[in-house]
């Protein structure tokens, strides 16, 4: 490892190693960039497994199907969002040792209850509330899973969130991002060629849960790059319809919510992470001199050799591959391959930042930073993947998958050899 002079090694529990102080709300009424060291600070990640549930012989309760998200209290309690089998369209609520609790919600049209769940946000004192886009509402439950109201979505009934939400610390509010147009069919006249313009921008938002309808604004404004309409197909009346679509190795939006209610997100191909706080908008910016690759022609023969081979691999003996093959070799491609892949924030209010591998989809180190600048190392590529959840104590949930397709949940503690105090 390389450090600084004051550089040690040490083993000590994430939540020592990572703890952060946060500026007041004064200090940081200028926005202020500040540039990462260039050169990586090694470390080292220990796990021990406290538990796992989910599996085919377990209770019905375990049983999962599609974990969709899980995320923790700060009590340590662990909510799985399962949008299959016995918790469909449930939330099953275990305690530190992996027991069952509680499960919140149940299908119906009552109080508490829902035709179909969407999204789910866990407050840190473990009130859940859930998205039901059939009927635009948000669905409070309280610590012990009990319904205690419901709030109107309003807004354009004909819009939807396809995006997570994310509870928001110390406000009856959730954050979530627009899509930007993407995800939503157009239907329009062949020979019409008056078209609105395409979206530029997506943004991060709040949504205000207080009184009986959601109230939303706008936290930051990330960036959206060029869409394409994907031709779906034609009526005999002329009547086409499209899906707009992101050009392959465009920049996504990935963000995170702090533990004092700001966002932090990454919107663009470079090494560049925002933080933003409702009402101020973009307050720091974080960057690092790691420089997005070039798209070449050989990146792109290499990138549709690669899903030609995926495609092949999966496909059924004698299924008609003739369409699917068309659409790779008709893929458009973005100028650049980004930074960074993914992004989260853990409870004790610290940044984990996964870089782009060697190869241009590969999954590469993941870098930890304070939110108040300081780079605290990184964990090198191939030797843990982000977590699903991080949670206090260093707890930290991972969603695994076996050969039969039945999904796990593992929630570990995660202790961190290196870097600097």
């Amino acid at each position: 490892m390389r450090g600084d002079g004051r550089s040690r090694w040490a083993i000590v529990p994430i939540t020592c190693l990572l703890a952060t102080g946060w500026p007041t709300t004064a200090a940081l009424s200028a926005q202020e960039t500040i540039e990462l060291p260039g050169e990586d600070r090694r470390l080292d990640a220990d796990f021990e497994e406290v538990f796992r549930v989910g599996t085919l012989t377990g209770e019905e309760w375990e049983q999962f199907g599609n974990v969709r998200t899980v995320a923790f209290d700060a009590a340590g309690r662990l909510h799985i969002f399962d949008r299959q089998g016995w918790a469909a369209g449930r939330i099953v609520v275990v305690d530190t040792e992996g027991a069952l609790v509680h499960s919140v919600g149940r299908k119906g049209e009552g109080p508490g209850e829902f035709q179909g769940a969407d999204q789910m946000a866990v407050f840190p004192d473990g009130r859940v509330v859930v998205a039901e886009l059939g009927r635009r509402s948000f669905h409070v439950f309280d610590l012990h899973g009990d319904p205690v109201g419901t709030v109107k979505m309003g807004g354009d009934p004909g819009s939807a969130i396809l995006e997570p939400i994310v509870a928001q610390p110390g406000a009856d509010a959730l954050i979530t991002v627009s899509t930007g147009g993407l995800g939503a069919f157009t239907a329009q006249w062949s020979h019409e060629s008056g078209r609105p313009a395409p979206a530029t921008s997506r943004a991060v938002e709040r949504i205000m849960l207080a009184g009986m309808g959601a109230v939303k604004d706008t936290v930051a404004v990330g960036w959206l790059p060029p869409v394409d309409s994907v031709f779906l197909g034609r009526m005999p009346n002329g009547f086409e319809f499209k899906r707009p679509r992101l050009r392959t190795f465009a920049p996504r939006l990935y963000w995170g919510v702090l533990p004092d209610g700001r966002v932090a997100f990454s919107d663009s191909t470079t090494y560049t992470v925002k933080i933003a706080e409702a009402g101020a908008g973009i307050v720091r910016i974080l960057t690092r001199p790691v420089r997005p690759e070039p798209v070449t022609a050989g990146v792109i023969r290499g990138e549709k050799r690669r899903r030609l081979a995926e495609l092949e691999e999966g496909a059924e003996p004698g299924e008609d591959l003739k369409e699917d093959r068309e659409r790779i070799e008709e893929l458009k491609f973005f100028t650049e391959i980004p930074v960074i892949r993914r992004l989260a924030v853990t409870l004790d209010g610290d940044i984990w930042v996964m870089r782009r591998g060697e190869e241009p989809i590969g999954d590469g180190s993941i870098d930890v930073v304070a939110a108040d600048g300081r780079y605290l190392g990184s964990f090198p590529a191939g030797a843990m993947e982000m977590p699903a959840a991080f949670g206090p104590g260093g707890l930290v949930a991972f969603i695994e998958t076996d050969d039969l397709d039945v999904e796990t949940v593992v929630v570990k503690r995660l202790v961190v050899r290196g870097g600097v105090r």
